[in-house]
Formats: C-alpha cells, structure tokens, sequence
C-alpha cells in the first residue's frame, strides 16, 4: 500500500511543478522613450505584461522596480508596488514616479510578483531625469556684456540666490552643468559649441563670444538655462558702454534707474566729472538726471563710457512770477493765475498755505487773498510725472516782507503787533538759493534748516518752551562765509 501512494506522489508531483512554471511575467510596455519629470510633472505610464495558466493568487503583488543608472538591479528601487490581487490581467496600465535622485541615461524596469516570487524581464534601455530646476536662471548679474584684455580671461558665473535672484540652479549642490559658445547669427542657425562640463557653476572664458550655460539633464530638454553674455576682447584704451535700466530719459517715479556697464576688474563711477566716494562696483543706482561716466580696469587695460541721462520732464508755467517774488493785489480785488503746460493730458491741484484748495483743479484759479500758493501739474501714464508752481499774493497795504535793512537782528517779538513779529534779515541773506540759515535752540535742536529764507521765522508752531528763549544762528553764504550769533525771542 505505501509503495502504490509513493507512486501516486511521485506522478502528481511533476504535473504541479509544471504547472507553476507557466506563469511569466514579459517585458513590461513603457508609455514613454525617455523619462523628464520635474516638480510640476511626474507621472508615467508602465503596462504589465504576464501569461499564466491559472488564476493568479489572491495575496499576489506586482511591483515595479528600477535600476540603477547604468541598468543593474543589484539595488533596485521601487517605483510601485499594487494591492494584494488588485491586479488579475495581463496588459494593466500603472503610474509611476521617478526619485528625485533620478539621473542617467542607461536605466531599465523591471516587474516582479510576489505569489509566486517571479522576476520578469528587463524593459529596453531610457534615459531618466528628476529635473529639480526647471527654468530660466541667471549668469554674470543679468549683465549682457564683458570683456577681458588681450591675452587674458574672464570668469563668468551662475548667479546665487540673494540681491533680487530667487531662482538659481546653485541650490541644488548635486547638479552639473553645460557651457556653450553660441554660433547662431541673424542669417545662420548653426549649432552651439559644447565648451566645457563642469560640476560647478563656474567657466573661465579664453577667446571672444557668446556664452550661455544649461544644466545638464543628458538627452532631456532642459528648460534651465541662463541669459546670453557676449564677451569680447579689450586693449589697452579701450571703449566700454553704459545703460539704464529704466532707459533714457528715466522716469523719477518709478525709483532709481540701474546704471550698467561690462564686467571688468575693477570700476569706478563719476557724475559731472566728479568721482561718486564708494560708487566701485559693476552697477550704479542713479536717482537724478546728470552726465554720468565710469572707468573699467580689465587688468591691464582701461575703458571708459559716459551716459547723459535725463529725466521725463513736465514743462509748465504760469502768467504771473513765480516765488519769491510776488504778485500784489488791493484788498477785495482778485488776479487770475493761468498754467500753460505740454503735458498732453495733465491734471492740477492748487494749494494756500499748503492746504489743497477744494476743488481748485482747473487750469486756471481766481486768487482773492494773500498768502503763499502753489499748483502741482500731474501727468499720468507710464510715468508718472510732477511739478510744483509756488508762487505769493500780498496786499499793497502789507508791509515790504524784504525790507533793506542793514543789520541782522538779535531780538524779536512776535506778538503778532506786526512790528518786529519775524527775523528780519538784510537782503544779502534772503531769497537766495545760495545761502543757508540755520536755527539751533538753547538744547541743540535745529528748528530751522533752510535755503532762500523769506524772513517768516518764527512760525506759529515754534513750540517755546521758556520764557525769552535763546536761539543761536548760523549763516552759510555761497563763497562758504559763516556769520553766528544768538537771537532772543521775546514772548
């Protein structure tokens, strides 16, 4: 009896192995010919491939693995792994995600199932990429031009996060990237020069070009890759050149405009022939109109450029004189003050006293008593531009607000008497662009700091503290002259 059941076992035996083996799992169908995910795309498509004679188990699992770049599996990685009998026909499509580690060009997949334990074949060889930097960065400042004296070199450089840069590839330690010398011109499109491949964000230009720099992600398009910057050659005298951020003429209400030159060595910047202390680096921030110029040293040669840079201007005018002098009425009567502008679509707001006058923004006002007035004449657009018209009423009975006195005063009363109520200084001294005033009280406070005085100190919002306070003056003329002295103000 037992050698009749060993029979048996011994039959049934082989038939059950055969049956295992007719389950094989193919190469698996790729959905793609190379793989470039980045942050914003990572999702690709692998069909499994297997045949089998019976159903599968109900605890089988299918998983996807990948090589490594070079297409060895000695440590596979997981790309997805299904739910125990989820998947029970062959040519079922599953996503998968690539490492951010991803980087080759020899990479295979593999699937293997796990009741029975079953490795199936290799897919074709692909290309693979996680491109974590992904878009357009920055070499050399954004500055488009450089130079280097004969003979010599020059460095151009990735652009690191930091003075408006967000977006640099240098974050990404692991990277490397490829340098090229652009050859394309207006007529011909021919092929750019592979220069160097470098592991850091760096490369040492030898001979004149246009230069640019990819990150390298292999036979992927890379979308990361810098602004073009042509160098040149430069001997001793040379020409550099200068432009503006914002063009010229600028516009004042959009900031300061960036002056900009070639890279070179070393720089130093001048304005109206002035050298501007500190101002030695590539860029200067210019805040006002004027002749700029700048001296580039390349190591051994010099170059040198100026710019007349001019501001968006506002011309406009008024039909009767502009402060400080004035204009005189009689009590009761008025003056009709008109603008003429070229401003091609301007708008006005007229002041007294520094106080907007409501719904005063016509081109013309009616002014019926004194004081000191101004209009401002706006014009609006691309750029914004302003420009303020002041301008003084007096009645003809008011005193002379300059009278020619000989003397400048130590003492006054303003208690609103009308005699002796402000600093009255001789003419020499008032409205002078030229000459400065200055008030320092008692404590070392400057209460008043000014140009082209028109003998109104003090204002009613003096704030004095003491009885008859001492305050002390200083007179600056224009041929730098100092008169001090001491004023006490009576109260």
């Amino acid at each position: 009896m037992f050698k009749k059941i060993l029979f048996i076992w011994m039959l049934v035996m082989p038939m059950s192995q055969n049956l295992i083996a007719q389950f094989v799992i193919g190469k698996p169908t790729l959905s793609f010919t190379q793989a470039c995910a980045n942050p914003s795309f990572n999702e690709f498509g692998v069909t499994i491939n297997f045949a089998t004679s019976t159903s599968l188990d109900a605890n089988n699992q299918f998983v996807v693995e990948l090589s490594d770049p070079m297409g060895n599996f000695t440590t596979p990685t997981v790309l997805y792994t299904s739910e125990k009998g989820s998947i029970t026909t062959t040519g079922t499509q599953v996503k998968v995600a690539f490492p951010t580690s991803t980087s080759g060009e020899g990479y295979k997949i593999r699937v293997k199932a796990t009741t029975p334990a079953t490795t199936g074949q290799n897919s074709t060889v692909f290309a693979a990429y996680y491109k974590p930097h992904d878009t357009q960065f920055t070499i050399n400042n954004s500055i488009p031009a450089a130079a280097f004296c004969s003979g010599g070199s020059y460095i151009l450089k990735i652009d690191p996060n930091g003075n408006g840069v967000n977006n640099s590839p240098l974050e990404f330690t692991f990277l490397t990237y490829n340098w090229y010398r652009d050859n394309s011109t207006p007529t011909l499109n021919v092929p750019p020069t592979l220069v160097a491949q470098a592991t850091s964000g760096t490369y040492t230009v030898t001979q004149p070009g246009v230069y640019y720099v990819e990150t390298n992600y292999g036979t992927c398009t890379s979308d990361s890759y810098s602004n073009r910057v042509t160098i040149t050659s430069s001997s001793t005298n040379g020409t550099a050149t200068i432009t503006s951020s914002q063009g010229n003429p600028f516009c004042p209400s959009e900031g300061h405009t960036t002056l900009s030159t070639p890279a070179g060595q070393s720089y130093q910047w001048y304005k109206d022939n002035q050298a501007i202390a500190g101002a030695t680096q590539q860029t200067y921030s210019a805040a006002t109109a004027g002749t700029y110029s700048v001296s580039v040293d390349y190591g051994g040669c010099q170059a040198n450029a100026a710019i007349a840079l001019q501001e968006f201007q506002l011309n406009a005018s008024l039909n009767i004189p502009l402060s400080p002098e004035t204009t005189v009425i009689t009590p009761g009567e008025s003056v009709s003050v008109a603008i003429t502008t070229d401003a091609p679509n301007p708008t006005y707001q007229w002041f007294l006293n520094d106080k907007e006058i409501s719904g005063a923004t016509a081109a013309t006002y009616s002014a019926t008593v004194k004081g000191n007035y101004k209009v401002v004449v706006s014009q609006t657009g691309s750029c914004t531009v302003n420009t303020e018209l002041p301008f003084i009423i007096r009645y003809d009975s008011d005193p002379d607000p300059f009278p020619d006195v000989a003397n400048i005063p130590n003492l006054i009363s303003p208690n609103g008497d009308f005699v002796n109520d402000t600093w009255i200084l001789p003419q020499e001294y008032t409205n002078k662009e030229n000459v400065k005033i200055q008030i320092i009280s008692a404590y070392g406070e400057v209460v008043l700091d000014t140009t082209n005085y028109q003998n109104d100190w003090p204002t009613p919002a003096l704030d004095v503290k003491n009885i008859n306070p001492v305050y002390f003056y200083i007179i600056t003329t224009a041929d730098n002259k100092v008169k001090k002295g001491s004023i006490t103000v009576i109260k």
